[in-house]
């Protein structure tokens, strides 16, 4: 089995329990690791999963959907992901939110998620 990372990703999105966050929205990143077969694979993009797909896929989630908690955004993603691409065995999601509204100094709060085919 392979493994292939799209890292980084960001988008703007309203994702928040407070009502400010819905109004005005935040920067998320979100990290998707895909892993299936490479072995049988020709050099042709229908033997792969189309990241083009996949980023449209996150994108969707992260700017057009509405989450309260980030943990439920980054399960969306990969239940997604693997309902739409046949050839994912296992995606794991992470969901960064850099400016989480935290009294304090951080770096960064991300949620994990990683779900298999069954």
């Amino acid at each position: 089995m392979g493994k292939v990372v799209l890292s980084g990703l960001e988008f703007h999105g309203r994702h928040g329990v407070y009502d400010e966050e819905a109004v005005f929205g935040a920067r998320f990143i979100v990290d998707v690791e895909m892993h299936f077969e490479f072995g049988y694979m020709r050099d042709h993009i229908d033997d792969t999963v189309n990241y083009a797909l996949v980023y449209d896929a996150v994108r969707d989630e992260a700017e057009r959907k509405r989450y309260k908690l980030i943990e439920v955004l980054a399960q969306a993603v990969a239940t997604r992901l693997l309902d739409e691409h046949a050839r994912l065995l296992r995606v794991t999601v992470r969901v960064h939110k850099p400016h989480a509204p935290i009294a304090g100094i951080f770096r960064d709060v991300y949620a994990e998620v990683t779900r298999e085919r069954a």
